[in-house]
């Protein structure tokens, strides 16, 4: 997995935030966290949901329907302000956010959105053992 991120974040980069291959036209964030455990920064490729241009970014910990949540969940629990870079196409920029854990009938609501736009998400649904796939919501601060 470790080679197929570094992959994804070298087009990212390479792309003004606008990778390729299987994300081609997909909205994909680097989000830099920083590990519970090790402290050091960790740099995830992700999928995202952004409804208003202005408002919050959404992420999703599936983990393709994995029965755990990924590790980079875990570090935003432990750490919760963090940082994304974003691109639109041309230029990225690397923006301050706080993470929150969306919770309810607003998860619900944030996940069937992206299910709707991404019909994987819907698949992650169904396969994973988890009570829930966790949404959370990436404040600029």
């Amino acid at each position: 997995m470790s080679e197929f991120n570094d992959q994804v974040i070298a087009d990212f980069n390479q792309n003004g935030g606008h990778p390729g291959g299987m994300f081609a036209g997909a909205p994909v964030l680097l989000l830099h966290a920083i590990g519970a455990k090790s402290g050091l920064e960790r740099v995830q490729p992700l999928m995202y949901l952004r409804p208003q241009n202005d408002g919050p970014w959404y992420i999703f910990a599936s983990y393709g329907g994995a029965p755990k949540d990924p590790a980079w969940f875990r570090n935003l629990l432990a750490h919760p302000d963090v940082e994304i870079s974003v691109g639109d196409g041309k230029t990225i920029e690397k923006i301050p956010v706080r993470a929150r854990v969306v919770e309810g009938s607003e998860r619900d609501t944030i996940y069937a959105e992206q299910a709707r736009r991404f019909p994987q998400f819907a698949k992650y649904e169904e396969v994973t053992t988890r009570d829930i796939i966790p949404v959370i919501e990436l404040t600029a601060r």
